[in-house]
C-alpha cells in the first residue's frame, strides 16, 4: 500500500523494468540518489519503467509522508510497517537497497548503497527494447 492508499502487486508490472527502492528518510545516500531516481522515472516513465520506493518498518510514517511531498516524488512511496517488503527482497537490512527487476518479473542487479546512474540507464534502456 503506497502512502496515498494505492495497492501495488509486482505481479501486475509483469512486462516492464521495475525498480524497487529500500529507503529511509534518515538515511543520507538514500536522499542524495533521489534526484537521480527522480531524473530516471521522468525519462523512461512513460517508455514503461516503474520505480517504487518502499520506506523501512522502522521509519515514522509521518516522516515518511513529509519527505515524499518536500522531495517531490513523483513514483509511488510503499510505507512497509510489517517488514513483510523487506523480508521478501531477502530480508533488506541496509538502505538504500535498490533491486532492477527485468519484464519478465526476475531480479537481475541488486546494489545496496549508491546506484550508478549511467549504468542503470543502460540496463533500463536494454529491458525497454525487449
Amino acid at each position: 500500500m503506497t502512502i496515498t492508499g494505492q495497492p501495488i502487486a509486482l505481479k501486475e508490472l509483469r512486462g516492464k523494468p521495475v525498480l524497487v527502492v529500500f529507503w529511509a528518510t534518515d538515511c543520507p545516500s538514500c536522499l542524495k540518489e533521489i534526484p537521480d531516481l527522480r531524473a530516471l522515472y521522468q525519462r523512461y516513465h512513460a517508455l514503461g519503467l516503474e520505480i517504487i520506493a518502499v520506506a523501512m518498518a522502522y521509519n515514522p510514517p509521518s516522516e515518511v509522508v513529509a519527505v515524499s511531498r518536500a522531495m517531490q516524488l513523483p513514483y509511488p512511496v510503499a510505507l512497509d510497517l510489517n517488514s513483510a517488503h523487506a523480508k521478501a527482497f531477502g530480508d533488506v537490512q541496509l538502505t538504500p537497497s535498490t533491486f532492477l527487476i527485468n519484464p519478465k518479473g526476475m531480479i537481475e542487479k541488486k546494489i545496496t548503497g549508491l546506484f550508478d546512474k549511467g549504468e542503470m540507464q543502460a540496463a533500463i534502456e536494454q529491458f525497454l527494447k525487449e
